[in-house]
């Protein structure tokens, strides 16, 4: 599907057929001491249910408010955030816990395993919160560690994990919940180069399926994988790009080393 770009005013305006996502004149404000930071100013886009959007920007640009709004971890100061034609920007701490839980899908550079508890545990943290049976909660954890290729690593812990692997854990557990929107933070920053372009694949089998995904990254090379590129500059967006001939992960490992993973 042909987006549009964010200077079309008018495409701007018009809701999406399949918005998933929608930001109306989004603004923040932290006040720190006297200072008063403008972090996002006047954000508004669209994202329709399967893509797959790269989110890029220097430190301070805003993308880093943003995603915090997109994943109802943060409040808009004014401003209207649908998800799924809800607006949740007025919701209060608990609603928005209850959405995260239920909606969203959070995967992040560091991994955030826990040392003791084992792949298929680690899985299953986010079901805790649901009302489904423990047989329920095995079953789905079990089946998103097969998504990622880990069904053999089950009973593994982080520390006989390589970094990759671990991350892939972090993407079964981001799953397990069947979320609608799976957000990613710079979930390459800490891996090597092939190990990187691995978790691109995932993402890329993800998207196939259906699961819309907003990723944050500082690397080209990584934003290239996605289908639409968001360039954040002093709290707005700047750019507003389809890729128009995205590489597929699995044909560049192809052509990279192979490493020990």
């Amino acid at each position: 599907m042909k987006l549009a770009a964010a200077n079309e005013t008018e495409a701007n305006r018009a809701p999406a057929v399949g918005a998933v996502i929608r930001a109306e004149d989004l603004h923040k404000y932290y006040d720190l001491g006297e200072t008063r930071v403008h972090a996002l100013r006047g954000v508004s886009l669209d994202i329709r249910a399967g893509e797959f959007v790269a989110i890029m920007g220097a430190s301070g640009s805003g993308k880093s408010t943003f995603m915090n709004i997109l994943g109802c971890l943060d409040k808009p100061s004014s401003g209207t955030y649908l998800l799924e034609g809800v607006d949740v920007s007025k919701y209060d701490k608990k609603a928005l816990a209850l959405i995260r839980n239920q909606k969203i899908g959070f995967v992040f550079q560091g991994f955030n395993l826990l040392a003791r508890t084992t792949a298929q545990e680690n899985t299953e943290l986010p079901t805790l919160y649901t009302k489904i049976s423990k047989l329920e909660r095995e079953k789905r954890a079990s089946e998103s560690l097969a998504m990622v290729g880990l069904a053999d690593r089950a009973h593994h812990f982080p520390s006989q994990m390589s970094g990759g692997q671990q991350q892939r854990v972090a993407i079964a557990r981001a799953l397990v919940n069947r979320p609608s929107i799976l957000l990613a933070d710079e979930p390459t920053g800490n891996l090597d180069s092939h190990t990187s372009i691995e978790i691109m694949e995932i993402f890329q089998k993800l998207n196939d399926a259906g699961l819309t995904i907003v990723l944050v990254t500082h690397e080209h090379d990584i934003a290239q994988f996605a289908k639409r590129v968001l360039v954040f500059r002093d709290g707005k967006i700047r750019k507003d790009d389809v890729v128009a001939s995205r590489p597929r992960a699995h044909e560049v490992l192809k052509t990279m080393p192979t490493l020990e993973d």
